[in-house]
């Protein structure tokens, strides 16, 4: 990795200090920014992640995605872990902090309302962000591209019945076009720009000139990142300052969370003598969260203010550090893994 990818941890925390001073100092700008949305899309957000995005979608090759059924084993852990493991766990976690461990350190009355966006994360795999997670570990573009689709289509069917069923209720109103949107957004899109570009690329000067691309649009890639961070924690820092103790809280189960799900799919990988780029982007994929989703169902479900809301926006604030602390652990640990 480039230097600037090497200290990238340290540039993320800046730009979440950096977020957090700017939307105190011009709160109006990032009121601006934020009401730039359309079916709960913000849609600077939505650029900086295309921005993201479409670089890694240049590198994908769609010619070799026939072979990729050849190794189903990081799809049925992808797959096991994101459905039939994390939505459950996660929301054995709320139960477990709100009710009992936290009990005595929040309103009881909004236990509830934090188990209930706790879930939300949860039954929400991460779609777009992956291909930056993967980029960083090496994975294999056009395997990780099949393991976000299938999330994707299986979302489309799966999420309102999980999240009814977990929350107890028999009716879900999910915001579809935000789904359909963001999907389109962050995935559909780039991937149709990206394969463009490749076969323009291939025509001109085959692969040496798709290399000679990426490694120029590669600056942007992390920009785009770098930015993304900025608006996410701006938007959300006056929640962080009003809030710490209560964000540190919530942040627990979540954290657990995470770095669990992680070992259970890595670890998995590791015995099934999983090739190191394909297992890492697959344990990545089932520790991260579709958080645009996430947060647009907990406000549509229970108001802006509410606190499944605030769960879910405590998610936001600490996917990009605990996912580059696991970046860095798949990158240490490549050698372990089959070739």
């Amino acid at each position: 990795m480039s230097i600037f990818e090497r200290y990238l941890s340290i540039w993320v925390f800046l730009c979440i200090l950096a977020g957090i001073a700017l939307a105190n100092l011009m709160p109006g700008l990032f009121g601006l920014l934020a009401g730039l949305e359309y079916a709960s899309v913000n849609l600077v957000v939505a650029v900086l992640i295309w921005a993201m995005v479409y670089p890694m979608m240049v590198a994908v090759d769609f010619s070799a995605l026939k072979r990729v059924g050849e190794r189903p084993k990081g799809l049925v852990i992808t797959l096991c872990v994101n459905w039939l493991i994390k939505p459950f766990t996660m929301a054995a976690l709320g139960v477990l902090f709100f009710h009992y461990v936290f009990a005595d350190l929040i309103d009881p009355a909004d236990a509830g309302q934090y188990i209930a966006g706790l879930i939300l994360l949860g039954a929400a795999p991460c779609t777009a962000m992956v291909f930056v997670w993967s980029q960083l570990t090496k994975g294999d573009p056009n395997y990780t591209l099949v393991q976000v689709s299938l999330n994707d289509v299986i979302m489309v069917f799966a999420f309102a019945p999980i999240v009814a069923l977990l929350l107890g209720v028999t009716e879900l109103n999910v915001p579809w076009e935000t789904l359909v949107l963001s999907v389109g957004l962050y995935v559909v899109l780039p991937l149709v720009a990206g394969a463009v570009t490749r076969a323009r690329l291939v025509a001109q000067g085959g692969v040496a000139a798709i290399d000679h691309f990426t490694a120029r649009v590669k600056p942007a890639s992390m920009l785009g990142l770098l930015l993304t961070v900025v608006l996410l924690f701006g938007f959300q820092g006056n929640v962080i300052i009003d809030n710490p103790f209560l964000i540190l809280l919530l942040a627990t189960p979540i954290l657990i969370q995470s770095y669990g799900m992680f070992a259970l799919a890595y670890f998995w990988a590791w015995r099934w003598n999983v090739p190191h780029n394909v297992a890492a982007p697959c344990a990545l994929i089932g520790t991260s969260n579709f958080f645009e989703l996430a947060v647009a169902v907990a406000i549509g479900l229970f108001g802006l203010n509410s606190g499944a809301a605030l769960v879910t926006v405590v998610g936001v604030l600490v996917e990009v550090p605990v996912m580059l602390s696991l970046v860095w652990f798949a990158n240490r640990t490549r050698r372990r893994f089959a070739a």
